[in-house]
């Protein structure tokens, strides 16, 4: 079973996603709320595939990547995006993650997403 770490500032969509995953069968092996916590989790486990929202306080989603990415350059990252945020999604883009995910999303979409970030 693939496993996917959930990176939101928001408690309601780190649920809304999680309940998602899980219905796909996912296993969703922990959640954080922003980058600073994301990378206090990541010392212990290692997911198949990360999550991470672009916009978060303390530390945001870009800067968590170049850190998760310069400890573990075959991570693979999705950035999650409110619309307007183009530039940020390209420079994610070009520092790794392989997809995006557009706020607010249908879950259909984000599961095929993931799948295809997974395989």
């Amino acid at each position: 079973m693939s496993s996917v770490f959930i990176v939101d500032d928001s408690r309601t969509m780190r649920k809304m996603l999680a309940g998602a995953l899980k219905e796909a069968g996912i296993e969703v092996i922990g959640n954080a709320g922003n980058g600073i916590e994301a990378l206090e989790q990541l010392k212990t486990i290692k997911p198949d595939l990360i999550t991470l929202d672009i916009t978060m306080p303390e530390m945001d989603g870009l800067d968590a990547l170049r850190f998760i990415k310069k400890d573990n350059p075959d991570q693979k990252v999705l950035m999650v995006s409110a619309a307007g945020q183009k530039e940020k999604v390209l420079e994610a883009l070009k520092l790794g993650a392989l997809d995006f995910i557009q706020k607010p999303f249908e879950p259909e979409e984000v599961i095929k997403t993931i799948q295809k970030a997974l395989a």
